[in-house]
């Protein structure tokens, strides 16, 4: 009965061991473009825009792991057919000693409350960030940047999606209703 719930649940799912899926459903294989057994031995990063992003992601996620066990964010995925989307991720770690080890991650595709704006890796990076809540200080100390190159950013952001205002901007990266 598991297994059907699995294969059939209504949101991606996916079996990470070490960022490799090992085993995925019918819905995470339809948002990534395929079947689930395309999928099995696949590297994350392949899904990802690029491998810097794939990295630093990794990396801020892995800290949140160890601290509670748990990540999840909102960001920027890639299709097989090379097409960026918005994805809300969120993963629960089954290995706690070594967070990437083993787990289960759930994969929703936004990219229809959410279009894909032309960005850099690093004003993605500031996007996610500000629409996380933080303010340009703790963005800066998160990235290693100033908090005035992260207003630079997001002024281009605001500049980007039409926003004339963070909140807007806030909005509008986060898919809520203006």
């Amino acid at each position: 009965m598991s297994e059907i719930a699995f294969d059939n649940a209504p949101i991606g799912l996916a079996l990470l061991e070490d960022r490799i899926i090992r085993r995925c459903n019918l819905e995470f294989a339809g948002v990534f473009g395929g079947r689930p057994e395309t999928f099995i031995d696949t590297p994350m990063a392949a899904l990802y825009p690029s491998r810097a992003e794939f990295e630093s992601i990794g990396a801020r996620g892995l800290k949140v792991m160890r601290a509670t066990g748990h990540y999840r964010d909102e960001r920027i995925m890639r299709r097989r057919s090379g097409q960026l989307f918005w994805c809300r991720v969120r993963g629960q770690s089954l290995t706690p000693d070594d967070p990437f080890a083993r787990g289960v991650w759930s994969f929703a595709d936004l990219s229809h409350d959410r279009p894909v704006v032309a960005l850099t890796p690093r004003e993605r990076d500031v996007a996610i960030l500000t629409a996380r809540g933080l303010t340009s200080k703790e963005i800066g100390r998160d990235l290693g940047l100033s908090y005035r190159t992260i207003e630079v950013y997001r002024a281009r952001l605001l500049e980007k999606f039409g926003a004339r205002k963070l909140p807007e901007l806030v909005a509008k990266l986060t898919g809520m209703p203006l």
